[in-house]
């Protein structure tokens, strides 16, 4: 039953269809439950190639997965990633990796001060439950375990596996023709899924039928018990839509080592338009981004402002070893494949005879130009592009200007450093928001 893991076989194609079939009259299931033994007394029948669909909730009550405790309380444990939050609904990644509300965590049918958290390993269980009908009936089956997921984009849930054993989860047309002739380039069906939510039609949510009984697929059941439902789950260097409302933010992160790989041009326009969202005064926009992609042009650029930060420095009385300490803190800026210079542009300002509102006027156009560059690392962190911000250029603006052939006005505000990591970020040590508070 655990043999060599095998190739996905092809799909059952066209033929004579299948059945799914609700099992009634499960008795109540408690902690110890031997879920093996209740199915095969409640399917007797029970076929080579025939496909077991179980909800999560019985496996968890089973499993002694049912615990005593408020709700919240629960989903924080389970927790190991907010994605997004709304008032008191969240979407939450847990400890499986599995993306869903509230952690899997329901207090729907237990007792009441008790809640049902998820299997804590689906696919183990999925393939104990095998095994256990195999023993007692000598079947080859599948097994699945599913849970009900909402769906980004589309209104309502669904059911889908998050544990599987006995069948191939994904089915991979890649490479396959198709009807035309053309070749598929993307399509990978979720087997696993589609079988689960086929299940749920039969099941429900309030009938009382915790499995359901698929047969007349058998083509897609093996003798392995093949990889689990983590098969689908999408890793997350794969995962477009990584960021929820909750990360976005907390995804910036300070790089200081990149990659030699160039960086896409389309991302980096992208990460602009997202600055250019950002509040400014007057309704104007007051900052310009220098986009420095050729490494000559970068070269020059850094060239130049290491002469003029050294000269600096020595007119400072600084050593020539403290000078060298010093110059360092330039170099994440070498090592970026790309450099964006953004430029306070202040020609919207207005003009004011006293100098306290004509500084007031000025800090208010950096303040917004701070804004757009924020607005730009965390886009380019959205694009899975990592950053620095180095403000060395606001140190020796007419160098930084005339090495790039800036246009009159613009004033460069630092240099932002842009490539693809070459390791992952840091974690961030927490800060409790009261220590930067004032509450009046």
């Amino acid at each position: 039953m655990t043999g060599p893991e095998q190739a996905p076989r092809p799909g059952p194609g066209p033929g004579p269809g299948f059945t799914v079939t609700g099992l009634p009259g499960l008795p109540e299931v408690i902690s110890g439950t031997d879920l093996a033994a209740l199915i095969a007394g409640a399917a007797p029948g029970l076929a080579d190639g025939d496909i077991l669909v179980i909800t999560s909730k019985i496996v968890s009550k089973a499993e002694g997965r049912v615990v005593t405790g408020d709700r919240e309380s629960a989903i924080d444990a389970e927790t190991v990633r907010v994605v997004a939050q709304r008032g008191p609904a969240r979407i939450v990644e847990t400890r499986h990796g599995l993306v869903l509300a509230a952690a899997g965590v329901d207090n729907s049918n237990t007792e009441p001060g008790t809640v049902a958290l998820l299997p804590e390993d689906p696919d183990g269980s999925a393939r104990r439950i095998r095994k256990g009908l195999h023993e007692r009936l000598g079947v080859t089956v599948a097994v699945l375990i599913t849970d009900t997921m909402g769906r980004p984009w589309r209104m309502g849930q669904a059911d889908a596996a998050i544990g599987a054993a006995g069948l191939q989860p994904l089915h991979d047309y890649r490479g396959q023709p198709d009807t035309f002739g053309i070749r598929l380039e993307v399509t990978l069906a979720a087997v696993a899924d589609e079988l689960a939510s086929a299940a749920d039609l039969v099941k429900g949510k309030t009938s009382g039928i915790p499995v359901a009984l698929i047969r007349g697929l058998a083509s897609l059941v093996t003798e392995a018990d093949g990889p689990g439902a983590r098969a689908l789950i999408r890793p997350a260097a794969e995962d477009m839509f990584r960021f929820g409302a909750a990360d976005v933010l907390a995804a910036r992160r300070t790089v200081r080592e990149f990659t030699p790989d160039p960086v896409e041009a389309s991302a980096v326009r992208r990460a602009i338009a997202a600055a250019l969202t950002a509040p400014a005064p007057h309704h104007s926009a007051p900052v310009r981004f220098a986009v420095v992609s050729s490494a000559p042009a970068r070269t020059a650029l850094l060239d130049d402002m290491l002469a003029a930060w050294i000269s600096d420095l020595r007119a400072d009385g600084f050593t020539e070893e403290q000078i060298t300490r010093r110059v360092r803190r330039g170099e994440p800026l070498r090592r970026a494949p790309l450099i964006i210079v953004p430029c306070l542009v202040a020609e919207a300002a207005h003009a004011y005879p006293d100098q306290r509102r004509a500084a007031a006027e000025r800090e208010m156009f950096v303040v917004a130009t701070g804004a757009a560059v924020q607005n730009l690392l965390v886009a380019l962190a959205v694009e899975g592009l990592g950053s620095c911000w180095v403000s060395s250029t606001m140190f020796c603006r007419p160098v930084a200007a005339a090495a790039l052939g800036l246009p009159a006005g613009w004033e460069p505000m630092g240099a932002v450093g842009v490539g693809h990591p070459a390791a992952p970020a840091r974690d961030r040590p927490p800060r409790d928001p009261d220590d930067f508070m004032l509450t009046l």
